[in-house]
């Protein structure tokens, strides 16, 4: 008899970056209708540099909203403001900021890294990350190839348990990083800047990704 067929492979997960958040009162309006419109695990805040009480008060505005639609709210960087205003977790970008971050963090809030240039800082850093990042620009703005990330993303997914996430600038990398075994593929500055609007955007993304997976879990099961 044959064996028992493996379940489905889940699809991957979209996970929202938002613009640097100044004034939140036009996001906190937005973000209902964004969230309902595909499915998001996670937005990634990104603040505007300002002092530690107004950040604060503006993740607490933007916490409820996000958190009752059922996704996590996630800062970039600024681990210490994470406990105070009721923030799910991190992003750190590059080991160090990992290791440094994760006293405060662990065991009950997320931390999550990017800024992995080799495979060996991947493998060092999903050892400790509840996920990794592949793909994002570096600070001169700079990215690896399409080809090369969604190479990366394949490479963990065979290999590795912790979820990876593909950092996609377009709707293509969208789909590329989906078939390629992303867990979870982050959008943000192309979406932001979609002329139909966020939420139509979004909504794409989202059939996407479904197309994307059902194409590549099709090719796994065929023959």
């Amino acid at each position: 008899m044959a064996g028992k067929a493996p379940p489905p492979r889940p699809a991957p997960r979209l996970y929202l970056a938002t613009p640097e958040v100044d004034d939140p009162s036009g996001l906190v309006a937005q973000l209902p209708e964004l969230l309902a419109a595909a499915d998001v695990a996670a937005v990634l805040v990104r603040l505007k540099e300002t002092d530690q009480r107004t950040m604060i008060s503006r993740l607490k505005q933007l916490a409820p909203v996000i958190q009752n639609a059922g996704a996590a709210l996630l800062v970039e960087g600024h681990v210490e403001l994470v406990a105070r205003s009721g923030a799910d977790g991190a992003h750190l970008s590059g080991i160090a900021a990992l290791e440094e971050a994760l006293p405060s963090l662990k065991p009950d809030r997320i931390a999550g890294v990017g800024g992995l240039v080799t495979r060996h800082d991947s493998m060092a850093a999903g050892e400790k990350a509840d996920y990794v990042l592949f793909g994002e620009p570096d600070a001169k703005g700079e990215r690896p190839s399409a080809e090369a990330i969604a190479e990366r993303l394949q490479w963990w997914d065979e290999l590795f348990e912790p979820p990876s996430v593909g950092f996609a600038t377009s709707l293509e990398e969208v789909s590329e990083f989906a078939a390629a075994g992303a867990d979870f593929v982050l959008v943000g500055d192309f979406i932001w800047a979609d002329p139909r609007g966020a939420s139509a955007a979004l909504a794409e993304a989202g059939r996407v990704i479904r197309h994307a997976h059902q194409a590549a879990h099709g090719r796994v099961h065929a023959g």
